[in-house]
């Protein structure tokens, strides 16, 4: 397979898909996903419009559905919930379907949702992506940083990297084997660099500092986890996503 990276969804080209693309927001949508399906999440609906998200809500029963809506870091007034992995438990989630929208990773899932094959990362369940890459064999695969507001994030392209890296080392692969662009041979670099400093590397980031001067440092270490999670959400059409076995 040829991996790609794409630092945000804006970088990603306008002609032709690949079979594969993964959304990657580490901080903290995809790892907040992935969470909530852990704790029994039935489904994830992701909006970028926030009356969109109410307006489809209203077809579920109050007691089936879980609003989450986060806007510059904080949880929109009037939802259930925010962007937090931590929010999400089996008593509060199991069996309710989230109602999501986010500053950035709803809006990179929206722009590779054409794509046949959908998938969600990030650095709790990276070794599971993996593990679903090598059972799924794509040939090209997209992986796609959400970014802050169309600039660039480190902890995105980490994973990215992390996912690669991984890869190359289950395969033997070299990276004129796997890689399809410079971002992707990049992004394994800047892994390497900061593997074992992964938390030290969410505080020098700038989306990071934005949570600290929140006084948010749990999300920070929650999401700077590895391979805690072997949840891997698919989207099942355009704007729903599912915890598929």
């Amino acid at each position: 397979m040829k991996l790609f990276v794409y630092h945000t969804p804006e970088e990603t080209p306008t002609e032709g898909l690949p079979t594969c693309a993964i959304a990657i927001d580490v901080l903290r949508a995809t790892t907040t996903m992935a969470a909530a399906f852990a704790a029994g999440a039935e489904a994830i609906e992701v909006f970028s419009d926030l009356d969109k998200l109410v307006e489809a809500s209203q077809q579920w029963p109050a007691e089936k559905r879980i609003l989450a809506g986060e806007r510059g870091g904080q949880r929109v007034d009037g939802f259930d919930l925010g962007n937090s992995p931590r929010d999400h438990s089996p008593e509060r989630t199991a069996g309710r379907r989230l109602f999501m929208s986010t500053t950035n990773g709803t809006r990179c899932l929206q722009r590779i949702q054409s794509v046949p094959l959908v998938m969600t990362a990030a650095l709790t369940t990276r070794q599971a992506v993996i593990d679903k890459l090598l059972i799924k064999k794509p040939e090209s695969v997209w992986l796609v940083g959400s970014g802050w507001e169309g600039t660039y994030s480190l902890e995105d392209t980490v994973c990215a990297g992390a996912i690669i890296h991984g890869l190359m080392a289950k395969t033997g692969q070299s990276f004129v084997d796997c890689t399809g662009n410079d971002s992707a041979v990049a992004s394994v670099s800047l892994y390497e660099q900061w593997q074992h400093r992964m938390l030290e590397l969410m505080k020098v980031a700038t989306h990071g500092q934005r949570l600290l001067r929140l006084n948010n440092t749990a999300d920070l270490e929650y999401c700077a986890q590895m391979d805690v999670n072997s949840i891997v959400p698919e989207q099942e059409k355009p704007g729903v996503l599912v915890n598929r076995p």
